[in-house]
């Protein structure tokens, strides 16, 4: 799990930019954390659902690699549930189902106070490859 964990962190160079890390994976599940950041927040101070779609969607991509196949997303959609405009945001992704070629995860966003920011459900097509890491 460490491999995937680095792989991703090394070379996902949004995820970078934003300052997004994996901090956890397992098999079908992952952490992903960030400090937010005034450049992460839109115009009313709030963190921007671009900012927390994809915190939820760098945990999702670790999980649903964590199998050791490439894995890539074909469905996903999220739901803001509470403003946040500081601190650290956690995103927790848990496979829900899983087959032979799709699997669908669940993510939630969290602040740091463990209020439930976001919720995002994913669906991943399972490639043939394996992952090269």
């Amino acid at each position: 799990m460490e491999k995937i964990q680095s792989y991703i962190n090394d070379n996902d160079r949004l995820a970078r930019h934003l300052g997004i890390e994996i901090v956890a994976v397992g098999l079908g599940t992952a952490t992903a954390r960030m400090e937010l950041a005034e450049e992460h927040t839109n115009s009313l101070g709030m963190a921007h659902g671009a900012t927390l779609f994809a915190l939820a969607d760098l945990a999702f991509a670790a999980a649903s690699n964590s199998h050791g196949s490439v894995a890539v997303g074909v469905q996903a959609g999220i739901h803001f549930h509470h403003s946040v405009s500081s601190g650290t945001l956690t995103a927790t992704a848990k496979e829900v189902s899983r087959s032979r070629r799709l699997a669908s995860y669940l993510v939630e966003v969290r602040d740091a106070s463990d209020n439930l920011v976001a919720t995002f459900q994913a669906m991943a097509y399972r490639k043939k490859e394996v992952l090269s890491c």
